[in-house]
């Protein structure tokens, strides 16, 4: 039985997961040797040291998350707590949170900091794919089957939007919309949910307007227009010097110049201007390929899963890799405006990393009940179809 569920891991998922991280720190170090000494006043391999702690406490929860059968989360037992304790953790923010570029979205904990709101990404992804597999049968019962999961939802994005953190809330909104659209429900009700989600939106717009419409959010519109002409252009103008100036083969790595007090936040938001610097395209695409196999291999996993809560588990982790892949790519290429989004597993950061390894092992473990399904499951079965047919000859030429 163990030899089975070990062969039927899908190993590939792992390698990619790991190979991601361990590239990630190794760029982590390149890209934060300088700010670390210039600006933190601190030896050049802290955030290096720093992010391989991460690392081993997000290997630990990675296996954890493996090996745990992904569908004993439908239990009430708990999904309930989990629901509770990651609104808890936003409610404490507005008292015992720290301040960060603006936005009080942190724990301070020694040395360490932790951020609820990355998390909570992980828990709309497990309460929405438990409570609408669980509805299937009157998935498109709007009253009974489509809204009631959506008041979680709707407080957990307005409660990240407060801190403030918009972008990590339109995240959570966007994964949201990709599991509710993979449950099943039809799209008139679909039509419905975005109706009343508009409506419910502009209220909250027009009230947090000032929260909204910032000098700097609105800086990093006019510098998505034209960077070169206005002082908030700056991030991204240093951005688009590091992505060309690294040709084909890059300059060498550790031989970057814009992370010398160029470009801001080089090792987190801004980590592939210089990758493209330093690797040049080669190391580029190594990411994107990296990060496009796991997203695509998470949507085959979730439309290859009989299981409900399994497939839309699924889809809503690869999704929510492929949407802040989408949204950091986008805004250091000037695509998109700027938001502040790590970076999947390259980024540093210990809560995104630990968040996402979590996630990554539920999306092993459900590949592995696949598998497993496929390999000997549905073998066994088949084999006793086939002795039921034969001593059942008769009959089944009948049916037949």
């Amino acid at each position: 039985m163990v030899k089975k569920i070990l062969k039927s891991y899908d190993y590939t998922l792992v390698i990619a997961v790991l190979m991601l991280s361990v590239f990630g720190l190794i760029m982590i170090y390149s890209a934060s040797m300088v700010t670390a000494v210039q600006i933190n006043k601190v030896d050049s391999d802290y955030f290096f040291n720093k992010q391989k702690t991460h690392l081993i406490i997000s290997a630990v929860a990675f296996t954890f998350m493996a090996i745990f059968p992904y569908k004993a989360m439908l239990s009430n037992k708990i999904l309930i707590p989990m629901v509770f304790l990651s609104l808890g953790g936003l409610f404490a923010l507005f008292v015992f949170g720290q301040a960060t570029n603006n936005a009080q979205s942190w724990f301070e904990l020694g040395e360490r900091s932790l951020q609820p709101s990355e998390f909570i990404k992980l828990t709309v992804i497990i309460y929405l794919s438990a409570v609408y597999a669980k509805k299937q049968s009157y998935i498109n019962e709007f009253n009974r089957g489509v809204v009631p999961p959506l008041a979680y939802l709707f407080l957990a994005c307005v409660l990240v939007a407060m801190e403030p953190d918009f972008g990590t809330a339109a995240i959570i909104f966007a994964i949201a919309a990709t599991i509710i659209f993979a449950s099943g429900m039809n799209y008139k009700n679909i039509f419905k949910l975005g109706l009343i989600g508009f409506i419910m939106v502009v209220p909250l717009v027009l009230i947090m307007k000032d929260k909204i419409f910032t000098k700097v959010r609105m800086g990093r519109i006019e510098a998505f227009q034209d960077p070169f002409s206005t002082d908030f252009g700056y991030q991204l103008v240093n951005s688009y010097l590091a992505l060309g100036a690294g040709g084909l083969k890059g300059v060498g790595l550790g031989n970057s110049v814009q992370k010398l007090g160029y470009l801001p936040e080089a090792h987190t938001d801004f980590i592939m201007a210089v990758i493209a610097e330093e690797l040049g395209l080669f190391g580029v695409c190594f990411v994107l390929f990296i990060l496009g196999y796991i997203v695509l291999k998470g949507i085959f996993i979730g439309l290859k899963c009989k299981d409900p809560f399994g497939s839309l588990l699924a889809i809503g982790v690869s999704s929510m890799i492929g949407i802040q892949s989408f949204i950091n790519l986008a805004g250091i290429s000037g695509v998109i405006p700027l938001t502040g989004v790590p970076l999947p597993f390259v980024s540093y950061g210990g809560s995104s990393l630990l968040q996402l390894s979590l996630a990554m092992g539920i999306l092993v473990n459900v590949s592995m009940f696949v598998n497993y399904e496929e390999k000997y499951k549905n073998n066994k079965d088949s084999n006793q179809s086939v002795n039921s047919q034969k001593t059942s000859g008769n009959l089944y030429s009948y049916r037949k």
